[in-house]
């Protein structure tokens, strides 16, 4: 399985109804060290089919990234039950992610 982009018509479904823990990476394409992040989180999702991985692209996705309270990216975020459980700023190496988890 590969990251979902995940949107504002998709949130709702995909995120807040999601029976499993999700896994949200805010990015932006010029984001370089987002850009490093992104193979490890489709790794994950790869490899883990108990939890949702999504990709949020903050530069289309403004209002969600408000609503995040997203001020540096990339920031990677874990919900469960539709509330956040985990957030970190800045790269992190897969370890740590998995940690979060």
């Amino acid at each position: 399985m590969t990251a979902i982009n995940i949107n504002k018509n998709n949130f709702q479904n995909e995120v807040m109804n999601s029976d499993k823990p999700v896994l949200l990476d805010f990015w932006a394409p010029w984001c370089a060290p987002c850009r490093m992040v992104i193979p490890i989180i489709e790794e994950i999702a790869g490899e883990r089919p108990d939890i949702k991985v999504g990709k949020i692209n903050v530069d289309e996705q403004p209002e969600l990234a408000s609503k995040f309270s997203i001020m540096s990216i990339p920031t990677l975020v874990v919900m469960k039950n539709g509330k956040i459980v985990q957030q970190v700023s800045g790269a992190r190496p897969k370890k740590a992610i998995l940690e979060m988890l």
